[in-house]
This record gives C-alpha cells, sequence and structure tokens, in this order.
C-alpha cells in the first residue's frame, strides 16, 4: 500500500471523515443528575471530538506503510549507512516510489495530494527505524514542496513539483557560518545583471546536499533593505559556480549528509526567484513553521523507536532469578518514559492538526519541538541506562539513536529559540484577552 494507490475519491472521503468531526463542538451534555445515593451522572453526547491520536484510516493505511518501508527496506541499510556516513540512493529510491516524497503535492503535478499529518506520520515512522533517512523525508516534503507548492510561480511549479514527486530530491539552504540562530544576518549576495541574478557566498550546515537536485537558496539582493531585501531562489545541481563541498563529519545522523556550499558568480535566471524579491524572509518564516512540527516528529519517531528497542528486553533480561522489569524502580522508569513519550506525540500530533486544519499553530510547533526534542533526549539515555553494558555498544541501535537525537534540539531553531517563540505568542495572546 502506497499514497499512489489511493484513489483521490478515497482519499478525499477519509479526509472529510477525519475533518469533520474535529469542528469546535460540545463534548457532552449532562443531563440528569441521580440521587444523592447514586451520584453517578448521565451524559448525553452531542459530538464526541476524536482523540488526537486516533488515525483515520487512510492514515493508518500511510503509517503502517511507512513502518513496512522503513523495516524491510531502511532496516538492513542502517549500519552500513552509518559507518560510510553516507544514504544509500536504493533507499531514496524507495521514497519515491512509495510516494513519500511530495506527499501533499497536488494530483495536477502528479503528487498523491495527501495531507500534512500523514507526511509527520511518515516522516516519525521512518525515524523509529533511521533518523537519518527521515531527514531528508522531513526537510523534501516540510520544506521543499511545501515552499514551490505556496510561493513558486506557475511556470515553476509545472518544472519542478513533478520531479520532486518522482526522482529529484531538494535542499533547503539558509543557514551561514555568520547566520545560525540569527538566519537573517546571512551575507550571501545576489546581485542583479539584466534577466539574471548573480550569487556569492556560502552556506552551511546543508542537508541533503550531496545527492540533491534542487536547491533553494536565499541570498539578499539588497543589503540597503536588511532583510528585506532576502530572496528565494532554485539553483539546480551542477550550475556553474555552484560548488558542493564536502559532508562534515557529524556526532550523530551520519547517513543524513551535511555540507557546505560555495557560490561564486554563479549566474540564476530570474525567473528562478521563487515569490517576489525581497520576500525570502517571509517565505522562510513561513517554511520553518511547519517544518519545525516535521522536527517534532523526527524526535517522537526516534524516541520512540529507543523506547520499543528497549521494552522487551527489559522484559526479557533476567537477574536474581527474575525479569528485571518485575522490579518497580525499572517499572517506574519505563512508566515515566511512556507518559513523557504520550506527551511529546500529543503535542506533535495537535500542532499537525491544527495546522491542516488552517487554524493557528505558530506556538503548538514551537511546543511540539521544544518537547519532543528534550523527550528523545531523555528516552534514548535512560533507554541505554536501562539496558545496561548492551545498550552501550553498537549490537543495538541505542548508542546511534542517543548520538542522532541531539540534533534535535539545534537546527530548525534551537531550544531557546523555541522558548521565546511561545512566549512570544503567549504574551500576544494575553494581550489580545486570549
Amino acid at each position: 500500500m502506497n499514497l499512489r494507490s489511493l484513489s483521490s475519491g478515497l482519499r478525499a472521503f477519509h479526509r472529510l471523515q477525519c475533518y469533520l468531526p474535529r469542528q469546535p463542538c460540545l463534548h457532552a451534555q449532562r443531563v440528569q443528575l441521580m440521587s444523592s445515593s447514586s451520584p453517578q451522572l448521565e451524559y448525553q453526547h452531542v459530538g464526541l471530538v476524536p482523540a488526537l491520536t486516533q488515525l483515520s484510516e487512510e492514515e493508518q493505511m500511510m503509517k503502517a506503510a511507512a513502518a513496512k518501508f522503513s523495516q524491510e527496506q531502511i532496516g538492513p541499510l542502517v549500519r552500513q549507512m552509518e559507518e560510510q556516513k553516507e544514504t544509500d540512493m536504493t533507499v531514496i529510491k524507495g521514497l519515491f516510489e512509495n510516494g513519500f516524497m511530495g506527499i501533499e503535492v497536488e494530483e495536477e503535478y502528479g503528487g498523491p495530494q495527501s495531507t500534512f499529518f500523514i507526511t509527520n506520520l511518515i516522516i516519525e515512522e521512518i525515524a523509529k527505524v533511521d533518523p537519518s533517512i527521515s531527514v531528508c523525508c522531513d526537510i523534501h516534503n516540510t520544506l521543499i514542496a511545501l515552499i514551490f507548492r505556496r510561493y513558486a510561480s506557475e511556470e515553476l511549479k509545472k518544472k519542478y513539483l513533478p520531479k520532486l514527486v518522482s526522482e529529484s530530491v531538494g535542499s533547503f539552504c539558509l543557514s551561514e557560518a555568520g547566520a545560525g540562530t540569527d538566519a537573517f544576518a546571512l551575507r550571501t549576495s545576489a546581485q542583479k545583471e539584466g534577466d539574471y541574478f548573480i550569487l556569492n557566498g556560502s552556506k552551511m550546515w546543508i542537508s541533503n546536499a550531496s545527492f540533491a537536485d534542487v536547491f533553494i537558496v536565499f541570498a539578499n539582493a539588497d543589503f540597503d533593505q536588511g532583510y528585506r531585501g532576502i530572496t528565494c531562489f532554485v539553483v539546480d545541481a551542477g550550475t556553474p559556480g555552484f560548488t558542493v563541498e564536502k559532508p562534515e563529519d557529524k556526532l550523530g545522523l551520519r547517513a543524513s549528509p551535511t555540507c557546505p556550499l560555495t557560490f561564486v558568480d554563479c549566474k540564476i535566471p530570474e525567473t528562478n526567484v521563487i515569490g517576489r524579491i525581497g520576500e525570502g524572509y517571509k517565505i522562510a518564516i513561513g517554511s520553518l513553521n511547519e517544518g519545525r512540527i516535521g522536527i517534532g516528529a523526527q524526535m517522537l519517531g526516534l524516541a520512540q523507536g529507543a523506547f520499543d528497542c528497549t521494552f522487551p528486553y527489559i522484559l526479557e533480561r533476567k537477574q536474581f532469578d527474575k525479569s528485571i522489569y518485575e522490579f518497580q524502580a525499572v517499572q517506574h522508569m519505563a512508566a515515566n518514559l511512556a507518559t513523557k513519550l504520550e506527551t511529546a506525540r500529543v503535542l506533535v500530533y495537535n500542532a499537525a492538526r491544527l495546522k491542516e486544519n488552517g487554524l493557528p499553530f505558530i506556538k503548538q510547533a514551537s511546543m511540539a519541538k521544544y518537547v519532543a526534542g528534550e523527550v528523545a533526549t531523555e528516552v534514548t539515555s535512560r533507554c541505554i541506562e536501562l539496558m545496561g553494558g548492551v545498550g552501550f555498544t553498537t549490537a543495538y541501535p541505542l548508542e546511534k539513536l542517543y548520538r542522532d537525537c541531539k540534533i534535535g534540539c539545534i537546527y530548525e531553531g534551537t531550544a531557546n529559540i523555541q522558548l521565546n517563540t511561545i512566549a512570544k505568542e503567549l504574551h500576544r495572546e494575553y494581550l489580545q484577552g486570549n
């Protein structure tokens, strides 16, 4: 089962079933108060809102398909990709074949036209097996495809979206050596010359770069305007003057290449501007707000993968003639981790549902990314402790997941940036009377 095998009618039907009950409604209405000897209340259900973690049929099918793909096609290659520090391209091919790239792209451009929530379910499932591959899927869907769908001209949509659905990987190029958290301090320039822009500068920490075909690059076309001069460009791999440098040697996510880029008199046609000149900062902010939910899904999946690896072990591992799970201290540790996992899941799912239904979600996206990153850090650490010495070895995936999770509190906005955003949104809400 993959997204391409679902008819548009079936997708629309299940999407409708998913959306309709989620409209604001009264959960229940008290209709009768029993006698004091029987202080139970009877309720008449007026319109039940499904739990955030309750999935529609389409969502269940795609979650299962992503899990199957991850276990069967990614799982056997995880250690090899980790050691070689590169993504196996058969995995990328599989992502495309299963409809996991360009998930929300409209049918008119060859896409499955699925949902944002399903995108995040797929990211979560892939991250359970290898977070490195979930990075590729996340960036491609929540940043690259989103930017083309929302901001690009019809000409650019027709040229690039069919490729982004079928074969071409995208890369998001914003960060620079002097522009990390302060992303709009970027110094890459775009000088207008006739019908072209000439790009000069460099980028850092660019994921997917070593095998990407399409790069979305942010450069300043008018430094006198400050960040309002930042403009968004499409740059094709192999464009003269554009070089992808050697990947960084990283603590974690080693199978996900992270490369510096350089631009030396790189000539880009004016038609490759996405949006309007000077609107790049709006495009970056708009896409990153949604991308943070994807990071939350990554960290949720990573943490769940660690827990799923650990729990069977503590049930089977025996000390003092009994399973170590019979010790209350171990039970409490597992219960605590499971509770925190569910907290992260509800936050991620809630943010995704809000975004999908066109409701305000910026605060919730930051909450989801912040909490999921913190939870992933704690869960992986505690799971290693629960498994003892074997958890510290490469025989189990925990040491890898422990290294992989640290980036969740760093990229696409550090933990402190998320707290800043939450505080800003809280202030705004309360000034407006909540």
